[in-house]
């Protein structure tokens, strides 16, 4: 949702700035996908608001609200009793009421409220300055002051409102009923839907459909010729929202906040609203008592919870004064008994309703960096204490035999599961992947392949790879009841291959060809633990991942002669015999290029006829772009030039 700092600033004018603002919403509130400055001095940030706060948040006065709340700041209330000071156009005037004869009826239990008002004597026409600018600062285009009311306050309060042309509607009237199948209605963008069981229709005395609750209807549509009109807010199923909007493919924003469900309690601050902005609009309107109706009101809701569930769910310790302050900012009415809380769940809270919630509410409020990650204790260190404990003997091998395997040079990869052939099928899968593997070899293989071809950029002179995982064999008994189907068992095995050979075997079979790397990983007494049990990091604290380059490596070999010393000049200088391979490296480094991201690595080397071979390898990338060959060749042609500079034969 787009929101506008000046429209913002309505109700907050002591916001930070909007560059502070992005932070605050980050690691408080939703991500803010980014922020753009206007030409006229306004900047708009795209926040995304997820659905568990959609009913309170997409609105400029719920963001507002929010912000007032976590920074402890003002909020301008715009309501007539409310605090109006720093709002930089009038406050909300509620215009006097006359008697009215407008009947609403809800026969449908999809429409939860239906608030609804006539208003007499409007002129309709281009709306004030400040509403098309604050429309086009979120990307919306002016249409007329009516329509345009509409809009601002759904984008201002949350709630979608609509207006239909009294003089069009038959009895002056609206029912609100379930739609029949088959039943048609010209939508405002002229296309014509054909309705479904399920939907409601918006009718007049006649029977004549104004709107489909998502969508008005073009039959009672605001025109330049309209001078008396009917305005309604409703609250509509959200599930009734979403499938309609679906099956119609109508996609707007007042379906986008009613699928997302709304409070009922809403609505009459809506009708307020909208009366507000028509009256200040058009000056010689004259509005009729509002008519509510609202079948079952929303129920007050109350939550309890203790400090010491919060904290543990946290794990941060949250003390009473800080619930207390936190509440307090929120507006939230609660009670208290030492560390147990009861409150009152404002009604534009849906989200609130379990113990959790709140722990959810504590954590973003207070920061989640206050929330440190600590590793838990394992107090088992050997077999028989692993036993003791209720430890898991199986895991603690895998830990013995990954331990063991990574000692050996080995890295560990972790295959698919899913195959084309197998034992054991899954229902409902990709035909390529409708079986469980029946063993690691055929993933190590692949992967294999797949890491020699890119030796040469992982800077490796030989790929030795291992995977521990399970297979699944039919006839193989489950290890327990629950791990497994009654279709087959589950078999833990280890795989691992080198340039010579891919072995694979059962967990047990490896433990016990490895005696001692059981006892060694978990540290029987005086034994040294293996690397994976304590691991410390010693690399700079400014160390940080890079993103790899999702474009090809192109790798090199640079091959020379050089000569060798003879052996009196080797006596007479106490150097080595002949050029050494460092110096070699420091003539080839000094051809710099950004497309060289490995090397050069010296990687073999040879004495032949009083002369010395050296061979090393570099490795060429972009991050921008696919390299050429004539690219590379360029760089390794200087690089052949230095060589011959100093009087070496380029192989």
């Amino acid at each position: 949702m787009k929101i506008s700092y000046n429209w913002l600033k309505w109700y907050i004018p002591d916001a930070p700035d909007a560059e502070k603002l992005v932070d605050i919403l980050t690691f408080h509130v939703c991500e803010v996908d980014g922020l753009e400055n206007l030409p006229n001095g306004d900047v708009v940030l795209d926040l995304k608001i997820l659905p568990d706060r959609a009913h309170d948040l997409l609105s400029h006065q719920g963001i507002a609200r929010e912000l007032a709340s976590l920074l402890n700041i003002n909020f301008v209330d715009p309501r007539p009793n409310g605090d109006s000071s720093g709002r930089a156009t009038p406050k909300y005037k509620i215009p006097e009421s006359k008697p009215t004869n407008l009947k609403i009826n809800i026969l449908t239990n999809k429409d939860r409220r239906h608030v609804g008002r006539i208003v007499r004597n409007v002129k309709v026409g281009p709306s004030p300055e400040w509403v098309v600018k604050h429309l086009a600062s979120i990307g919306q285009r002016s249409i007329n002051n009516i329509v345009d009311a509409t809009n601002i306050t759904m984008f201002d309060c949350g709630q979608p409102t609509h207006a239909f042309d009294l003089n069009k509607v038959e009895g002056v009237e609206l029912n609100i009923r379930d739609a029949k199948a088959g039943e048609k209605v010209t939508l405002l963008t002229g296309e014509e839907k054909e309705l479904k069981e399920g939907m409601i229709a918006i009718c007049d005395g006649a029977g004549n459909i104004l709107d489909t609750g998502i969508k008005g209807g073009k039959h009672a549509e605001i025109t330049t010729s309209t001078t008396d009109l009917i305005l309604e807010a409703d609250n509509f199923d959200p599930v009734f929202a979403r499938k309609t909007g679906q099956a119609l493919n109508i996609v707007t924003d007042a379906r986008k906040r009613f699928e997302n469900d709304l409070s009922p309690e809403l609505a009459p601050f809506a009708m307020m609203e909208l009366s507000a902005l028509i009256a200040e609009m058009c000056p010689e309107a004259t509005f009729e008592e509002i008519v509510d109706t609202y079948p079952q009101k929303q129920k007050e809701q109350k939550l309890k919870f203790s400090l010491a569930k919060i904290s543990k769910i946290l794990g941060l310790e949250v003390s009473v004064i800080e619930v207390g302050n936190i509440l307090e900012r929120y507006k939230i009415g609660y009670k208290n008994e030492g560390d147990e809380f009861e409150i009152v769940v404002p009604p534009m809270r849906l989200d609130l309703n379990i113990e959790e919630d709140m722990a959810e509410e504590m954590g973003r409020i207070l920061g989640y960096d206050r929330i440190l990650g600590t590793i838990p204790k394992v107090p088992a260190r050997n077999a028989s204490s692993i036993a003791s404990a209720g430890g898991n003997e199986t895991y603690a091998k895998i830990r013995a035999a990954r331990a063991k395997l990574i000692e050996d040079g080995y890295s560990e990869v972790m295959t698919y599961v899913f195959c084309d052939k197998g034992e054991v099928e899954v229902m409902q899968s990709a035909s390529d992947k409708k079986f469980l593997r029946t063993n690691l070899s055929d993933g190590i293989k692949e992967s294999l392949k797949l890491n020699k071809l890119n030796a040469p950029f992982l800077g490796l002179s030989d790929v030795k790879i291992f995977e521990i995982g399970t297979v699944f064999l039919k006839d193989k008994p489950a290890r327990n009841v629950s791990s497994i189907a009654s279709a087959g068992g589950e078999e833990m095995r280890v795989c691992y291959a080198n340039k010579k050979e891919v072995k694979e075997m059962t967990l047990e079979e490896y433990c016990k060809a490895e005696p001692d790397a059981f006892t060694q990983v978990l540290g029987s007494p005086g034994a040294q633990p293996r690397p994976d049990h304590e691991q410390k990091h010693t690399g700079s604290a400014s160390e940080k991942f890079n993103m790899w380059s999702l474009f090809p490596f192109i790798a090199r070999d640079v091959a020379l002669w050089v000569p060798a010393r003879n052996a009196s000049s080797i006596a007479s200088a106490g150097g080595p015999e002949g050029v050494s391979s460092g110096e070699v490296l420091e003539i080839i480094k000094s051809v710099s290029s950004p497309l060289i991201v490995r090397g050069p690595e010296l990687f073999d080397e040879f004495k032949k006829d009083g002369k010395i071979s050296y061979a090393f390898r570099l490795v060429f990338q972009s991050y921008e772009r696919t390299l050429t060959d004539t690219e590379v060749n360029e760089v390794i042609a200087q690089i052949s030039n230095k060589i011959k500079e100093k009087g070496w034969e380029v192989r």
